[in-house]
């Protein structure tokens, strides 16, 4: 089985990606999540860049890791400085790691007209660097810059480059498409000649700026390349560089290679989303292998495909990366696809009973008007719930009322009063906001926390409105998505109406009503374990 380093820069290339700014302690939990999936390398920045990434070095070397070897990165040396005398230099060094990562220019065009100097100092440049800092004894990782692009416009300098580097000492070559416009078939045959020319590893380093970056980086690795650089989910600057979340099971699963232990492959999944969480960036549900909709299905034919051998319509069984298997509710999906939805509310209903019949001939009429549940699963199973007469409404509206007034120096410009009856017990409250909505959101968690603590744990993780019929102008129909969350998980739903404000609240009544719901049946699982426990005594 032929062994890949999965070697990880989310750290330092998926930083370089707009809106993405992470902490010192952002960089020790996805090091340390990243160790859990047993990737090989992690690159983790410049420490002479800035004093955030100081002080993340400082603090990485206390971290008890299993696998990954943290690394520096850093450029060669400046034009007409002594390596040992580059400040940069010194301050790669300084980070103490016993590997670092070296990019120099492997396009003569960057040399003469970027770097401004000439070939052969660049040679130099490359070499000094190297042969520095293995007199250091530190593993390096030599980072051909636009090596693609220089190999196409001169074949004998790129390799040029690529000498200077082994002859000083290089343990690995990375060949990097830094302008992301290879394809596949050139990667291969480039790397291939790399490959036969030099006896040390050779690693591949790729960006997407044609939607090539994880097809490039596997024909690299079919073409001998041994390290696989990139960055999960594929964050970056500009398109992004290669998603190892892709790449991975490409090579682990489709190809037999091995990069990450076996055992760990359930966890890609959840290490996709734990970092997308901490880089605060919306998850990529499209996303191959570990994306929400990845395993998902719709229309009634896959689902009853599906049903049958999984296979029919998936490429892999989602548990090996740690994903799960969806079947949407929707209109098209046919009474058999919402069953096991159904059933999972009452067991002993079957495709042809009079309830299941009368739940899809409601569901339809509320996509009719506007209503998907596919995203909202939760908004559906409440209103199975519902139908079927087996949910007890935890909490009752009497009225609410919002107000919009001139924003304060706080940004507050909304007052919602709310009156709320919990059995006998009514509770009346009021609240200010930023927003009509927020404003309600508050007066409604400020209404039950006395009746329901565990409302305090709920935290709105995003809120979408969609515009249904924009040729009505203001008076349109709006659908709004709210997806909620607490320590333990998260979930959708949704609501509808003419007015935003009544969307708003359809969505956030479902939300508080699934949390409560969801808590009350932990809780009678809990009680039936412990009264099993005592029988059993």
């Amino acid at each position: 089985m032929k062994q890949v380093i999965a070697y990880d820069s989310t750290l330092r290339d998926g930083a370089q990606a707009q809106g993405v700014s992470f902490t010192v302690e952002d960089k020790l939990k996805i090091v340390q999540r990243l160790d859990d999936l047993g990737i090989g390398y992690i690159e983790a920045g410049n420490p002479g860049s800035n004093p955030k990434d100081l002080e993340f070095f400082e603090r990485v070397s206390a971290l008890k890791l299993k696998q990954a070897k943290i690394i520096a990165f850093g450029s060669t040396r400046k034009v007409g400085i002594p390596a040992a005398e580059d400040r940069n230099l010194q301050s790669l060094l300084s980070a103490n790691t016993t590997a670092v990562a070296i990019f120099g220019k492997s396009w003569d065009y960057q040399v003469i007209d970027i770097l401004r100097t000439t070939l052969q100092e660049n040679l130099n440049m490359i070499a000094d660097t190297i042969g520095f800092l293995k007199s250091q004894g530190k593993e390096v990782v030599f980072d051909a810059e636009h090596f693609f692009d220089g190999y196409k416009a001169n074949a004998g300098y790129a390799m040029q480059t690529l000498e200077a580097a082994v002859n000083a000492g290089a343990d690995v070559l990375c060949l990097c498409d830094t302008n992301g416009g290879t394809f596949p078939d050139e990667v291969s045959a480039i790397t291939k000649t790399v490959v036969s020319r030099f006896k040390v590893q050779v690693g591949i380093h790729c960006h997407n700026d044609c939607e090539m970056a994880v097809a490039n980086s596997v024909a690299a690795v079919q073409a001998g390349a041994v390290q696989v650089q990139g960055t999960m989910n594929g964050i970056g600057e500009r398109c992004g560089n290669a998603n190892l979340c892709a790449i991975i099971p490409n090579l682990q699963l489709k190809l037999g290679m091995h990069c990450i232990p076996s055992d760990n492959m359930a966890a890609l999944t959840s290490a996709a989303r734990f970092v997308s969480e901490i880089a605060n960036m919306a998850f990529n549900d499209k996303a191959p292998y570990v994306g929400n909709d990845a395993f998902s299905h719709k229309g009634g034919m896959h689902i009853d495909a599906v049903s049958k051998n999984p296979i029919s319509y998936e490429h892999i069984n989602p548990e090996r990366i740690g994903n799960v298997r969806h079947i949407l509710v929707s209109e098209v999906a046919g009474r058999s696809a919402l069953l096991s939805k159904i059933n999972a509310v009452d067991a002993s209903l079957n495709k042809d009973s009079a309830d299941t019949k009368r739940i899809l001939e409601h569901l339809k009429f509320l996509e009719h008007e506007g209503y998907q549940f596919e995203s909202a699963e939760s908004s559906f199973e409440l209103l199975v719930q519902r139908l079927l007469g087996k949910l007890n409404p935890f909490f009752t509206l009497k009225e609410y009322k919002v107000s919009a007034h001139a924003p304060a120096a706080d940004g507050v410009n909304s007052t919602a009063s709310i009156r709320i009856a919990v059995g006998e017990q009514e509770e009346t409250t009021v609240a200010e906001g930023d927003g009509p909505v927020n404003a309600l959101d508050k007066a409604v968690r400020k209404a039950l926390e006395r009746f329901y603590p565990a409302i305090n744990e709920v935290k709105l993780i995003d809120y979408k409105v969609r515009v249904l019929d924009s040729d009505q102008a203001t008076a349109a129909k709006v659908r709004v998505l709210i997806e909620s969350a607490d320590q333990h998980a998260s979930w959708t739903t949704v609501g509808v109406s003419t007015d935003i404000i009544d969307a708003s609240w359809r969505a956030m009544l479902d939300a508080i009503e699934y949390k409560l719901m969801r808590d009350a049946q932990l809780q009678d699982i809990k009680t039936q374990d412990t009264k099993a426990r005592v029988l059993q005594a």
